[in-house]
């Protein structure tokens, strides 16, 4: 995807519409700005721009935490709150290979469970959800993740965002799953302006086209992550640089 990327944020500046970005303060001041509202929202036509372009650069993009199954997805998009993808990929792993299923969890118990992932942040408190969850997976839905909101939510240590991701991942479910990068990008960029990640979250389900919203959360984690950065995004990288209405980049005529 970053070849690509650069490729076409390379094109854009040959054709006089290369993207600059403020200095530091001016770019906090910009993002400031933007979680204000004071960002002029994309049109319907932009948006769908949008999202072909993020299609051209990448057809089919995968989420980056490992797993082997439902249930270990489930697990380590737990232990990946407040945490990267890849601090947590470090400690699955090992964990996954010792226990895959709900069962084998509770039998590992969670002083094992604390053990294997110890290098993530608020691991005693993560490792103490990961046996909960697995308890009530099997006293209330068999050993099984369930496929509802409602079900997911219910689970220790499951939030909304957690459960978005599995219903997507795991069962092909069109959600938007709103972190940090997805709000920042939303904000920004004019594509879903709101003060929490909810609002953030429902302005996105209504403006994306049906036919982008299966892979959208992935393509906005992943801009977010390597592209529209918080402290200095690559603009001159950007795919839709010169649709993006954030104060904090200029666009040369």
């Amino acid at each position: 995807m970053a070849r690509k990327t650069t490729r076409q944020g390379l094109r854009a500046a040959k054709n006089g519409k290369a993207a600059k970005v403020g200095k530091p303060k001016e770019r906090a001041k910009a993002d400031t700005k933007a979680l204000h509202g004071d960002v002029k929202p994309l049109t319907a036509a932009d948006i769908e721009n949008v999202f072909r372009r993020f299609h051209a650069a990448n057809p089919a993009p995968k989420g980056e935490l490992q797993h082997v199954n439902s249930y270990t997805l489930l697990v380590a998009v737990v232990l990946s709150a407040q945490a990267t993808d890849a601090g947590v990929n470090k400690a699955t792993p090992a964990l996954f290979a010792a226990a895959d299923s709900p069962e084998k969890m509770v039998k590992l118990g969670e002083a094992k469970v604390r053990d294997f992932v110890k290098t993530i942040g608020l691991f005693r408190g993560k490792a103490r959800n990961v046996v909960l969850l697995s308890e009530k997976l099997i006293a209330e839905h068999g050993g099984k993740v369930p496929r509802t909101r409602e079900a997911l939510e219910a689970l220790p240590g499951v939030g909304r965002k957690t459960a978005n991701v599995v219903l997507n991942i795991a069962f092909g479910e069109p959600t938007i799953a709103v972190d940090t990068h997805v709000f920042r990008v939303g904000n920004r960029t004019g594509l879903a302006i709101g003060k929490n990640p909810l609002e953030v979250e429902t302005r996105l389900v209504e403006v994306i086209p049906a036919k982008y919203m299966m892979h959208a959360h992935h393509w906005l984690i992943l801009h977010g992550r390597y592209t529209c950065l918080a402290r200095k995004p690559l603009c001159e990288k950007c795919v839709i640089a010169d649709i993006c209405h954030w104060p904090g980049k200029s666009v040369a005529a």
